[in-house]
């Protein structure tokens, strides 16, 4: 969604710039929509990487604990 939504008129037509005009001149600048664009990218590619090595960490098989002082249970 923040890929997206910032080009959007969804993003131009919200709460935020309606109630406080101030803002509106801000969240209307192409390096703030590109700023959320990057937060979304990073975030996405966050996401991916948590995914894979979740499904990595469910294909290997637990390895055998071994004792700390070297002695054999």
């Amino acid at each position: 969604m923040l890929i997206v939504t910032p080009w959007t008129g969804f993003w131009v037509r919200n709460y935020f710039a309606q109630a406080w005009p101030w803002l509106s001149v801000y969240m209307f600048n192409p390096y703030v929509r590109g700023a959320v664009t990057g937060i979304g990218v990073i975030t996405m590619i966050a996401g991916i990487r948590e995914l894979i090595s979740a499904f990595s960490a469910r294909r290997q098989p637990a390895s055998p604990v071994t004792p700390v002082d070297g002695s054999q249970s």
